[in-house]
């Protein structure tokens, strides 16, 4: 669009030069080049003015529910997500068979490392982070799917406009993946996002009662009781999905 819009002006201006010699024609044709120019620039105005904003907020706090196709895992957990140092804290606390878990975890993706945190017994272990951090939203050169809404348009606050995208993605070891994510179209706010891969199948990621901001920042900073920032990493690296496996495995 910014070519055809550059491509527009420079042939009217162009045109405007080499009428220019003709003085009886002059203000005639300055006129024609003019229009040319004001239509071009208010086509790509209005075009851009209805284009989504392709990134999500920066810094998000909110929950979300996590799901597999083969059914080896679900869970609803809180996070806090800042995409400008690639921090992200997952937490996750209920009761079973009487008895209360905490699963509380701090990735940081810009150091490589996961802090696993019990803050009741101020007890933290420190593990390699093995991923690269994918930031919320849409991610580049994707395709729109469509424009959705959820809920009703029939009345007033009823429904929720939304867009959703899709992108193949290709990994190091050359596997492709579909990966779709659907966000509002004010504001590219997660909503949900559509994930394959070979060992989960599917995956099904819903965002809910999402905030901008982040209430507590000191929050995506390792508590005083942690292994500091130069302390070695112990144990096997993990990654994401290793991360929800083990939510899993204590909320079950």
């Amino acid at each position: 669009m910014r070519s055809v819009l550059l491509l527009a002006c420079l042939l009217g201006l162009s045109l405007a030069a080499s009428l220019e010699r003709k003085p009886h024609h002059c203000s005639k044709y300055l006129c024609i080049a003019f229009v040319v120019i004001y239509i071009a620039i208010f086509t790509h105005l209005h075009v851009f003015a209805f284009f989504p904003n392709l990134e999500s907020p920066g810094l998000l706090t909110g929950g979300f529910t996590f799901s597999t196709q083969n059914e080896k895992a679900w869970f609803y957990a809180g996070y806090e997500y800042d995409a400008w140092q690639q921090r992200i804290r997952l937490y996750e606390t209920g009761t079973y068979n009487n008895q209360s878990f905490t699963y509380d975890v701090l990735l940081l993706y810009g150091e490589g490392v996961m802090y696993q945190i019990d803050t009741k017994a101020s007890k933290c272990t420190k593990q390699p982070l093995q991923a690269d951090f994918m930031p919320l939203g849409v991610p580049p050169n994707a395709s729109l799917l469509g424009q959705y809404v959820i809920g009703s348009s029939s009345g007033p606050g009823e429904g929720l406009l939304v867009d959703t995208w899709f992108k193949i993605l290709i990994f190091k070891e050359g596997v492709l993946s579909q990966y779709m994510v659907t966000v509002t179209e004010f504001g590219c706010i997660p909503v949900s996002t559509l994930y394959q891969t070979k060992e989960y199948g599917w995956i099904v990621v819903s965002y809910i009662n999402t905030i901008k901001g982040i209430l507590d920042p000191s929050s995506l900073s390792p508590p005083s009781f942690c292994p500091g920032l130069d302390a070695k990493p112990e144990g096997t690296p993990v990654d994401f999905f290793t991360v929800v496996s083990n939510l899993k495995k204590i909320a079950v």
